[in-house]
């Protein structure tokens, strides 16, 4: 036997109102994740910032800065694929994994990574 007009409208409705309530809840999520996802960038800008400032951008590559710069430019966003090959690099990417640990950022936030080439 067929469910008759009234249930599946009623079925219909209870549904509607299950996903209509859950749907504040997913976009006041996303908020905050993108709202978390650009203050960490924001302190990481930061802390990269000071450290050139203080470090200057001596003995690091221009692919390195290019590489870095581009994470940069995509709110942090972008896969890690900054890769520290001179002892300049690598000091300066040991600085700033320790200030953004410090700052409450968590290691996988960060834009290093070397590959093995394909």
């Amino acid at each position: 036997m067929k469910p008759s007009l009234s249930r599946r409208a009623a079925t219909a409705i209870a549904l509607s109102a299950t996903i209509m309530g859950a749907a504040p809840k997913a976009v006041a999520q996303a908020q905050r994740d993108v709202d978390w996802t650009t203050q960490k960038c924001v302190r990481y800008k930061e802390a990269y910032g000071a450290a050139i400032a203080k470090r200057g951008k001596t003995g690091l590559s221009d692919e390195f800065l290019a590489r870095h710069d581009a994470f940069l430019a995509t709110n942090c966003t972008a896969q890690a694929d900054v890769c520290p090959r001179s002892g300049k690099e690598l000091e300066l990417a040991n600085i700033l994994v320790l200030m953004s640990l410090n700052g409450g950022l968590s290691s996988t936030f960060l834009p290093f990574a070397c590959r093995k080439p394909t």
